[in-house]
């Protein structure tokens, strides 16, 4: 069956897939931030984290990639209830150029380059925009 943006329903990944791989991208960037903070250290990770080293700065950068993460999520998460069924292409084609640009946000956030780090989120504020408009 054909979407009204003349792409078939089943093509790419249907809008609940890709909320869930954000959850999962959140719970990833999280975990990572987490294993740099400890140095991989599960005494420290599992303990009551009173003795964590001084975090390296990939360490800070994972951290603060996942907590803007976290921040994005709960708009990603929000605009994917108000669209409902609502125009259902155009909601899949937001939710796909969001979860991508986040994914190529975190590594370039990791890597450690500034500007495009913040041109890659603007790509995925650009995907929430187009997944807002579907609630329209």
């Amino acid at each position: 069956m054909a979407s009204g943006r003349g792409r078939p329903e089943s093509a790419g990944m249907t809008i609940s897939t890709l909320t869930l791989a954000a959850v999962a991208l959140t719970w990833l960037m999280i975990m990572a931030a987490s294993m740099l903070r400890t140095r991989g250290d599960l005494k420290v990770a599992t303990g009551n984290r009173h003795d964590v080293p001084t975090p390296t700065p990939l360490a800070e950068r994972a951290d603060r990639a996942a907590k803007n993460m976290l921040e994005n999520l709960v708009l990603f998460v929000a605009l994917v209830v108000a669209v409902g069924g609502r125009d259902p292409a155009r909601a899949q084609l937001g939710a796909e150029v969001f979860v991508v640009a986040r994914v190529a946000y975190w590594l370039i956030y990791l890597a450690g380059i500034p500007v495009l780090r913040t041109l890659v989120w603007s790509v995925g504020i650009v995907g929430l925009a187009i997944l807002g408009s579907a609630a329209l």
